[in-house]
């Protein structure tokens, strides 16, 4: 069944690197020797070793601005635009963004920087690392509409890292209501934190009740486990893997992304 995937993506099964940027202006662990330049020399390193390593497609993110907000300072999405803004005619594939943990402002990056799909949480009420976490997928929907953001796909973390539903619920019924609800462009199954593995029973059960939506296979991806994923996801996007060593805090190796890419190939 053709989705979205096939108009942005020229592959099956794309691979999306993440570009993780450094700490930003107002994050604790901002360098303010190294300033904006430093940010956008190692977003610059990022982007070349994914694409020269054969990834299908970049999703830049904020992931160093630790501890998250779920209301981010202006300051944020400003200098993520401005690193946008520096590295755009090199970006080669199709790039996605992500402001962490701020749905409204990673749309209004998406639009200003010509993004074609942006990851966030977009629905439902959680108990989190980062204290309460509410949001109004609604007002969100709208929110892209009056930004003009109507052709920026929405990918939906339907299994939120570090966080929990504050009410239990079933994970078959809660995909299909989140479906139907909220129409989704996609749906990211994760694991706990950045790099755990996503439990393959979960993306089952998530692929068989989301209808046509596609299904992101978000965390935890690697060369062994990529096959056994690829068989109930749609996608897979990959953070920790890519890095030297397999480690979050690291660099980009483009010896690992060439890896993985390979594996990715053979199971198209």
């Amino acid at each position: 069944m053709s989705t979205w995937l096939d108009d942005v993506f020229p592959v099956t099964k794309p691979i999306i690197g993440m570009c993780h940027l450094p700490a930003l202006p107002g994050d604790p662990a901002y360098d303010k020797n190294g300033g904006m330049d430093a940010i956008i020399a190692h977003a610059r390193h990022e982007i070349t070793a994914l694409q020269e390593g054969g990834v299908d497609g970049i999703l830049i993110s904020n992931e160093f601005s630790l501890p998250y907000l779920t209301e981010t300072e202006p300051i944020t999405a400003i200098s993520m635009a401005r690193v946008i803004g520096e590295i755009r005619s090199e970006l080669s594939v199709p790039f996605g963004v992500n402001v962490l943990w701020d749905a409204v402002r990673s749309i209004d990056l998406a639009v200003a920087t010509g993004a074609s799909f942006v990851r966030e949480i977009f629905t439902g009420v959680y108990a989190s690392d980062f204290g309460l976490w509410n949001t109004n997928v609604g007002k969100t929907a709208r929110h892209r509409q009056a930004v003009s953001g109507g052709d920026v796909r929405l990918l939906f973390n339907i299994v939120p890292e570090a966080a929990a539903y504050v009410a239990e619920r079933d994970l078959a019924q809660l995909t299909r209501s989140t479906v139907f609800n909220c129409v989704p462009d996609g749906l990211c199954v994760s694991g706990l934190t950045a790099g755990a593995p996503t439990d393959t029973s979960t993306l089952k059960i998530v692929k068989e009740h989301a209808g046509c939506t596609p299904v992101f296979v978000n965390t935890g991806v690697r060369p062994d486990t990529l096959a056994e994923s690829m068989k109930f996801a749609d996608a897979g996007i990959v953070g920790t893997f890519f890095k030297k060593d397999g480690k979050f805090e690291n660099d980009v190796d483009k010896a690992r992304v060439e890896d993985l890419m390979s594996v990715a190939r053979s199971v198209r």
